[in-house]
């Protein structure tokens, strides 16, 4: 029993950094398109 909530809390946490890389990727990516968008302009 124990090990199984252990899965499962290592399993979590992989998902909540792997989300976390993955929002700071979008924000650089939206951030990259606006600068481009006032160079443009």
């Amino acid at each position: 029993m124990g090990q199984k909530i252990l899965v499962l809390i290592v399993i979590g946490c992989a998902l909540a950094l792997s989300a976390c890389n993955t929002v700071k990727g979008l924000g650089e990516d939206i951030k990259s398109v606006g600068e481009t968008a006032d160079r443009a302009t």
